[in-house]
């Protein structure tokens, strides 16, 4: 991955691709990254590592401590990790953006005294639980309930699809605060310890993202004080949907990175695979497949920090957020086929990693809002429903 002055990026990001791709080397070697995929486990000491180093504390305001980075500076740093592995992108990402977002914008001066220095030195880790065995992308058919009983909440439900909740600390649960109010109305988000009684949590065999897996999470008649809630009581759909544009900017960001991994992998492969006396780089037939990885992961990168530019220029990028993301998860999955296709019966074998990059990039366009859901949000943008 070249490290050059991509897209106008300022000698500190540089820096900061250099010294994330430096820590994850130390840290994370390829090596540990297969041994903790078979094993499903996550990868607690680059983790700590990149806390450490103060990575987490990027995307927050300095009010509270963090570092106040710019939305490029975010894309930057997700970006990079998820051309180093995905997995560790992810694990950030949970943490830092779907989750951490919510208490950094909306929790109580109380709550982020308490529980934001902890995210950001990576003591304690979060999950973001809102999908629902019924509800799948329909968020606002959740019937997780929470009732209050004194000055606690008393929860009940389960959520599916959790990503990171096997190791979370802390659970941001959204719920039903309000089960007789209408769509988008009487949803709240409550944090929840995960280690509460009448909490359990089920790891779930996915295909890929092994080792930042998805779960069950389970709540009988789990008690949390009220002062657990995060922004106001039944006006949680408003803070979820001032989240998603970061969500999914930071989705795109890993998907752009992976294109490249992916890129540069299977090229390797070929400049030293010999057939009939010479590289397969020399066939067309592969030489082009290759170009069209390279141009598919350009065009990934250039659709996810068009979009980062937007935001730091104030702009309203629904559509081009959703662009970004159907765009780069695509391409992710169509740059693995292709790498699988030019590596032949390698790439499909797990002695080599292509056949890790595929399993992990398929996730891209089913996970954190369906690439169907996009492409309804920007048709809906283009007045077409």
């Amino acid at each position: 991955m070249a490290l050059t002055n991509i897209f106008g990026l300022s000698e500190d990001q540089t820096m900061v691709r250099e010294n994330v791709l430096a820590l994850l080397n130390k840290t994370l070697p390829w090596s540990k990254i297969r041994e903790l995929d078979e094993a499903r486990a996550f990868p607690h000491d680059a983790y700590n590592a990149i806390a450490e180093a103060g990575f987490l504390s990027l995307a927050y305001p300095e009010s509270i401590g963090g570092m106040r980075g710019s939305f490029k500076d975010i894309t930057n740093l997700i970006e990079t990790l998820g051309y180093y592995y995905t997995g560790i992108a992810q694990a950030v990402m949970t943490t830092v953006v779907y989750a951490g977002m919510h208490v950094a914008k909306f929790g109580s001066p109380e709550l982020q005294a308490e529980f934001m220095p902890r995210i950001m030195d990576g003591r304690t880790k979060l999950a973001l639980a809102m999908s629902e065995p019924g509800t799948g992308s329909d968020v606002a058919a959740i019937k997780t309930s929470a009732v209050r009983d004194g000055e606690d909440y008393v929860i009940n439900g389960q959520k599916i699809w959790i990503t990171c909740a096997h190791v979370a600390d802390q659970i941001v649960l959204i719920c039903k605060t309000d089960p007789e109010a209408k769509r988008h109305q009487g949803i709240s988000a409550i944090l929840v310890d995960a280690n509460a009684p009448g909490v359990t949590i089920r790891p779930l065999k996915m295909l890929g993202r092994r080792t930042t897996h998805a779960n069950e999470v389970f709540f009988d008649n789990v008690r949390v004080p009220t002062t657990r809630l995060i922004g106001e009581e039944n006006k949680a759909w408003r803070n979820l949907m001032a989240c998603l544009e970061l969500e999914r900017l930071c989705l795109s960001a890993i998907s752009a990175g992976h294109c490249a991994k992916i890129t540069e992998y299977a090229a390797d492969y070929a400049k030293e695979r010999i057939q009939f006396g010479r590289p397969i780089t020399e066939f067309q037939a592969v030489s082009h497949k290759l170009v069209d990885m390279a141009i598919m992961s350009e065009t990934a990168r250039q659709s996810v920090y068009r979009v980062a530019e937007l935001m730091d220029g104030g702009q309203d990028v629904i559509k081009e957020v959703s662009m970004a993301k159907v765009i780069s998860s695509e391409n992710n999955v169509r740059c693995a086929d292709l790498g699988m296709q030019v590596m032949g019966g390698a790439g499909y074998s797990e002695e080599y990693d292509m056949a890790m990059f595929y399993r992990d990039a398929r996730v891209g366009p089913i996970g954190g809002g369906s690439n169907e859901i996009q492409r309804n949000v920007i048709a809906k943008k283009m007045g077409l429903l």
